[in-house]
């Protein structure tokens, strides 16, 4: 498949190469678009999909098209539904995932269950590892970048009392720290691993300092 196109039409160009690589109808990404530019996403937007495309098309270069044509289509829908309620945002948007592309004559399953691998970022193979490596590239930003990211999911979630947040998100943290190692295939934790542990443990770290 070919590299992401670029401004607010390249979720449906992908959508639309995606599908007909697998057979399907193009014309049937639906509210694709628009439940991405939702006003309440400040981190899970066009941009963060298009960088997990962008990095999963990159990790996957060896697999076959087929498979590349559906980890494009689970990283177009993994966050197609966020309403901030983990596990059922996930659920949610396997089921829209599932509901187009039965639309477009394509069966969704293999996709629908990528993107509910992303509600606890485990892996049982590899394809989904892929995936959910890619989710995660975010974590091994530069550091100017990565503040950005912490920023912009800190306002997703402003209507969390800042101790709620605190104790959640450090949560979240800790849990990343301790998984060894914190990305699944080979390439990207050569690529990722360390930057993206030292980049946890510094967020961490300010969790600790009242304000």
């Amino acid at each position: 498949m070919s590299a992401a196109p670029r401004g607010s039409t390249a979720l449906t160009v992908l959508w639309d190469e995606a599908v007909r690589v697998l057979g399907g109808r193009p014309g049937t990404a639906g509210d694709l678009v628009d439940r991405y530019a939702e006003g309440h996403r400040r981190y899970h937007d066009a941009r963060h999909v298009l960088a997990v495309v962008r990095h999963v098309t990159d990790l996957a270069a060896h697999r076959a098209d087929q498979e590349r044509a559906v980890l494009v289509l689970a990283a177009l829908a993994h966050d197609v539904v966020y309403d901030g309620e983990p596990g059922e945002d996930e659920r949610r948007s396997a089921a829209w995932v599932g509901e187009r592309l039965a639309a477009a004559g394509v069966d969704g399953r293999r996709v629908a269950a990528l993107v509910l691998a992303t509600a606890d970022h485990r892996a049982a193979d590899e394809l989904t590892g892929l995936l959910l490596d890619a989710d995660l590239a975010v974590l091994a930003a530069e550091p100017d970048d990565y503040e950005r990211y912490r920023l912009a999911v800190r306002a997703e979630y402003a209507h969390v009392p800042e101790d709620a947040w605190r104790v959640g998100r450090g949560r979240v943290l800790r849990g990343l720290l301790e998984r060894d190692p914190l990305y699944v295939t080979p390439r990207a934790r050569d690529r990722w691993e360390s930057r993206a542990k030292a980049n946890l443990a510094a967020e961490l770290a300010t969790l600790s300092d009242r304000p």
